[in-house]
């Protein structure tokens, strides 16, 4: 489905749904569906694009364009589709923390919010066929680590653009800080054959190297090993050239400081349960984020607004 790969099952109406998942209205191109694992997930399909969104963690799935052959997002076959599991793949959303816990090994990695589920609290469709959504993650105390009273929302464009915009604000009496990042996955033809523009003299901490600080050189990034780092201070577009597929990927953000970069290679695909052993040469992350220097601090009643937009395009060569 959505052009994934065809081990993963093809969502179904949700006609016998145990529970309702959402009351809002939605456009003719919308539909509630029984994802993978039996998961609630929203459908949309129209002459734009397909796409694929996960209640639980607000979770971009899917994001297929017309006109694309490839999929754009990457999802792996061996992801778990449970409920309080992350999906691997898509968009997670990492919040409030990037990561372990700095303090509980224990808590769940990447923080709570990809773990739990989020209310639809809009659903609309432009003039232009663009399909809007809107899901809310809010509340006080919902993880012992982390017991701030704030409102998150997930604010999705699905066109020929995918657009997320991720709105956090502080509801309660005192000010707290927070990590954040759209995990995003790309699929791509070979990992080794790939370069990544717009990082070019960058400084980054390498997570392999112990978060050691680092200056990227003038060239574009290529891939010969696994790679983990944190790029600093960029509000950078990131472009991914997949040449094997004669397509460009960009990101570009707003409200970002932050670029993470990740792919696991061999040894460490290889001991991830939830990532196929040969699966890191199809995949690659470019996440945008504030993470580590960069974890943001609102004021009672303030409000931070993070976004990434992602754009498909022929290499025409």
């Amino acid at each position: 489905m959505l052009g994934e790969r065809p081990a993963a099952p093809v969502a179904s109406d949700m006609t016998s749904a145990p529970r309702p998942v959402s009351s809002i209205p939605l456009p003719p191109s919308v539909r509630i569906a029984e994802g993978r694992g039996g998961l609630p997930c929203l459908v949309v399909a129209s002459p734009l694009a397909r796409a694929e969104i996960y209640f639980q963690g607000a979770h971009v799935a899917a994001w297929h364009p017309a006109g694309v052959r490839d999929p754009v997002l990457w999802l792996s076959a061996r992801s778990h589709f449970a409920p309080g599991k992350p999906i691997r793949g898509g968009v997670p959303i990492c919040f409030p923390w990037f990561g372990p816990h700095p303090e509980n090994a224990a808590a769940p990695a990447h923080g709570f919010a990809r773990l739990r589920e989020w209310t639809l609290i809009e659903a609309l469709e432009d003039e232009a066929g663009t399909v809007r959504l809107a899901l809310e993650l809010a509340g006080e105390g919902l993880s012992p680590d982390w017991p701030h009273r704030f409102r998150a929302v997930h604010r999705i464009e699905i066109g020929s653009r995918l657009r997320m915009a991720l709105e956090v604000r502080n509801d309660g009496t005192d000010p707290f800080t927070f990590e954040e990042a759209l995990h995003t996955y790309f699929d791509v033809a070979d990992i080794r054959t790939v370069s990544l523009t717009g990082l070019e003299r960058g400084e980054y901490l390498d997570k392999l190297a112990g978060g050691r600080q680092s200056r990227e050189g003038n060239d574009p990034i290529r891939f010969t090993a696994e790679t983990d780092r944190v790029y600093l201070d960029t509000q950078a577009a990131c472009t991914i050239d997949d040449p094997d597929r004669r397509r460009t990927i960009t990101v570009s953000k707003s409200g970002s400081d932050a670029t993470v970069v990740w792919n696991p290679w061999i040894a460490k695909a290889h001991a991830m349960p939830d990532f196929g052993d040969d699966e890191w040469t199809g995949m690659l992350c470019v996440e945008t984020g504030n993470v580590n220097v960069h974890a943001r601090t609102l004021a009672a009643g303030a409000t931070h607004i993070m976004a990434a937009m992602l754009e498909v395009k022929d290499r025409g060569d």
